[in-house]
């Protein structure tokens, strides 16, 4: 399974971005996916996570109410809207899917398959 992300860049504070997750055809049909991300000097962490089929999304706390994780299984793409950006926020995001499993996980090992990350920068 292959990923590749696209969509990031450099925006102001309080805008908006959508980073985008393709992949080989049905794959968000048959596994789960998430997106993590991870800023210079930290460890990776998990952002937002959807079910196979897009039934069940989850959140990490700092972007909840303002990020939302969708799938378009017709494109076999999942899409990050990201709205109301922080300079916080600032980092690579990773897309990855998650096989044999229904539900996305918090947590990197989670996941069997990853893109090759894209950069998000906001400037305060």
């Amino acid at each position: 399974v292959q990923l590749q992300a696209s969509g990031g860049g450099l925006v102001k504070a309080g805008g908006s971005m959508r980073l985008s997750c393709g992949a080989s055809e049905r794959t968000f049909s048959r596994y789960a996916s998430g997106w993590f991300r991870q800023a210079p000097g930290k460890e990776r962490e998990f952002v937002a996570g959807i079910s196979r089929g897009g039934g069940t999304t989850n959140y990490a706390d700092s972007v909840k109410g303002r990020f939302i994780i969708s799938v378009d299984k017709s494109k076999s793409t999942v899409y990050l809207q990201m709205n109301n950006l922080k300079p916080e926020d600032t980092a690579v995001y990773y897309c990855s899917a998650r096989p044999n499993a229904i539900n996305s996980a918090a947590y990197s090992t989670g996941y069997a398959y990853w893109g090759q990350g894209t950069q998000v920068t906001v400037s305060s």
